[in-house]
């Protein structure tokens, strides 16, 4: 894909990186998109990102017994293990990352 291993420089030691590419759909990844959109420190630590990279739990205190577990997800914080995110469509899944990622670096620039 286009902008797959693209690397932006966001100022201020952030930066982005994007991977992406096309897969043949199978039951985690039925859209056929294998993707992995991040926002780095100065240190390298990964803020939030968007992925379909592994399985995420759902919480502890419902009970999901047969439930199919999302692989489309998003990391909100550096400790976060995940939570589901619903990818609707390729055009959606970089707006909804980049509105993230200009929220994370209002937030940070303070």
């Amino acid at each position: 894909m286009l902008l797959d291993g693209e690397i932006y420089d966001q100022g201020d030691g952030y930066w982005i990186k994007v991977e992406a590419r096309q897969v043949e759909p199978d039951e985690h990844v039925p859209h056929g998109i294998r993707y992995a959109l991040t926002l780095h420190d100065r240190y390298g630590t990964r803020l939030p990102g968007y992925d379909n990279a592994h399985a995420v739990k759902p919480p502890r205190r419902r009970r999901y017994a047969g439930r199919r577990l999302a692989y489309d997800h998003k990391h909100r914080h550096s400790r976060d293990k995940g939570v589901a995110y619903e990818f609707t469509s390729a055009d959606q899944l970089p707006k909804d990352f980049f509105d993230e990622v200009d929220r994370v670096l209002e937030e940070v620039r303070r």
